[in-house]
């Protein structure tokens, strides 16, 4: 599309010096001239058009107050349009204050938008929760994320990510939102324990994915201490060692061929005799010679040490009274996600599974409500780096900012 753009460019600049030569041909001349400048302006509109986020603002507002929902996802290339359903309208509650813009979520894309929102005058106030950085406060060390030389904890980086949006004037509080009206604007969160409302002009979306775990027993002693659901987290760490991966869909064969690089063995663990995982994934594994696959085997506990993880007890679901041992330095359970986004069901647009739809994925974290961005886990099911979501963190925060330049300013 650039490439045409540019062509046509040329082209009518061509025309255009053309029509300006000496010549008997006045009137061709200014039909010309016209007809290049009426050319050149519509590509300067439809250039702005791409540019814009979504729609005109007063096409925005006409949309969000009729409650629906449009949304194409070129993850699904498929149209969703259904109508608005807010789990507890709040429009009847009293307002205890209104901002520019409220970051539900903390982490690494929360506190980067944060920190840009921050820098930006908007005042963020940003609804972290208890658990104030997500599912890194369950990492032990962490070695990929730049500006790190040396291996830090996911509390530590955390808290490092807290203070430098705190820096900045961003105000973070603890507490949980338990309920959001997105039918109107400006949107409304009400916290729990509370019978206000927060107003808010903009909305960052940062709440993650949470990943599903065994639920073994033993299982909560060795998280993260031996035990962990990211293989390209936490795989260079087991270099040399005997690891298993549970799960059997392409994520499972795709943690265990990663860590095939760096472990001396790799046991997939399925509790099943067939898998989830493509047969490219399958073939793939089977010839690994690093890579052993043992079906028809669950964990039935986690074995450890003071130190942390020592092994896995694992037992036949058709049979409990078949079971066996492996010695190992780590596991990797890859059974799944949940994105956690039940606060705005029936509000946004989310694919099958409950992660949150882009308006404009390839160019805008916009969800299907103008006004109310996402970013992170809750939208990324491919890469679930603290990385990239630091990143969409700041897409959205730019986002929202460009957003916000054209809603006025009223109330504060």
């Amino acid at each position: 599309r650039s490439k045409l753009s540019q062509g046509a460019m040329f082209w009518n600049s061509l025309l255009l010096t053309l029509a300006e030569l000496p010549g008997p041909w006045e009137q061709w001349r200014q039909r010309r001239r016209a007809a290049v400048i009426r050319e050149v302006d519509l590509i300067e509109v439809l250039r702005a058009a791409m540019e814009a986020p979504l729609h005109s603002i007063a096409e925005e507002r006409r949309e969000a107050s009729s409650g629906i929902l449009t949304e194409t996802s070129s993850r699904f290339d498929k149209h969703i349009q259904r109508k608005m359903e807010v789990q507890e309208p709040l429009g009847d509650l009293p307002v205890s204050e209104r901002r520019r813009i409220v970051i539900v979520g903390a982490g690494p894309s929360g506190y980067t938008a944060a920190i840009y929102t921050a820098r930006a005058k908007l005042r963020p106030l940003l609804f972290c929760g208890p658990l104030t950085g997500g599912q890194l406060m369950l990492t032990s060390d962490i070695e990929n994320f730049p500006g790190y030389p040396e291996a830090v904890s996911g509390p530590q980086m955390m808290d490092d990510f807290r203070r430098q949006a705190e820096r900045f004037g961003s105000e973070i509080c603890e507490n949980i939102v338990e309920a959001v009206d997105l039918s109107q604007h400006p949107f409304r969160l009400r916290l729990r324990g509370e019978k206000t409302v927060v107003q808010a002009d903009a909305v960052i979306i940062a709440t993650g994915a949470t990943a599903t775990w065994l639920n073994a027993p033993e299982e909560e002693y060795v998280k993260g201490r031996g035990v962990s659901t990211c293989a390209v987290c936490d795989g260079a760490l087991c270099m040399g060692e005997d690891v298993v991966v549970v799960g059997g869909g392409d994520t499972a064969l795709e943690d265990a061929l990663f860590l095939a690089r760096f472990a001396s063995t790799v046991t997939i663990v399925h509790r099943k005799g067939e898998f989830r995982a493509s047969a490219l994934m399958l073939e793939r594994a089977a010839r690994d010679p690093n890579i052993i696959i043992k079906r028809f085997r669950q964990v039935k506990r986690w074995l450890h040490d003071d130190s942390g993880l020592t092994g896995v007890e694992l037992e036949d679901p058709r049979d409990p009274h078949v079971t066996e041992t492996l010695k190992v330095a780590g596991a990797f359970v890859a059974i799944g996600h949940d994105a956690q986004s039940k606060l705005f069901n029936g509000q946004l647009a989310m694919d099958e599974d409950g992660y949150i739809l882009h308006a404009r994925p390839a160019s805008s974290t916009m969800t299907s409500v103008p006004g109310v961005f996402s970013c992170g886990d809750v939208s990324d099911r491919r890469y679930r780096q603290a990385a990239t979501a630091a990143g969409q963190g700041c897409q959205s925060a730019l986002d929202a900012e460009r957003w916000l330049d054209r809603v006025p300013e009223v109330g504060y």
